[in-house]
């Protein structure tokens, strides 16, 4: 087993990004992208489980909940599009970079239950009640990854709180 893989369990020792890292995670365009993506694609989340509910609970708005699912999974797909540039410019990969290794794994899952959705949708395969239930099992998934991010963003900040005054001129001095 290689060594990469196996500290995967061990993170906690280590830090989320080096020195070069963070500096390439802050000079990236994509993280700004990224900052603006995923509270725009929480927000549509939040409006279109409110929607998708009302039709469960009412019978009534299966159109607009359909179409709040059908954004909410595209905004899924340029976030995630996005974010594999991102991680390639910061970490050299577009996937499975050590530092987000598990949310990328568990974001494989989030993405297949979003197509899946899709798929259903244009097939036509279950009735529309199954439709959203599959949709709230993609959400609930969606929710768990997000959590994943949101304690490496609140590592991330805790990390750049110890960072020493001169590792700030290493950093600088070390990219190309």
């Amino acid at each position: 087993m290689s060594r990469e893989l196996y500290n995967h369990g061990t993170r906690s020792a280590s830090p989320l990004y080096t020195p070069e890292q963070r500096l390439r995670r802050d000079n990236s365009p994509w993280t700004l992208v990224q900052g603006v993506l995923a509270p725009l694609q929480f927000a549509v989340f939040l409006v279109s489980l409110f929607l998708v509910a009302r039709t469960l609970l009412t019978g009534e708005g299966l159109f607009v909940a359909t179409v709040s699912i059908v954004l909410k999974t595209l905004l899924l797909y340029a976030i995630m599009v996005t974010g594999s540039i991102w991680e390639k410019q910061v970490f050299g990969r577009y996937l499975f970079a050590p530092a987000f290794f598990w949310e990328d794994v568990f974001s494989m899952l989030v993405l297949a239950l979003h197509t899946a959705y899709l798929v259903v949708l244009v097939v036509g395969w279950l009735t529309p009640h199954q439709q959203l239930y599959l949709a709230l099992a993609a959400y609930a998934t969606y929710v768990i990854n997000a959590g994943q991010f949101l304690i490496k963003l609140r590592m991330a900040r805790l990390e750049g709180r110890t960072i020493r005054p001169d590792e700030t001129s290493e950093m600088v001095g070390s990219v190309p």
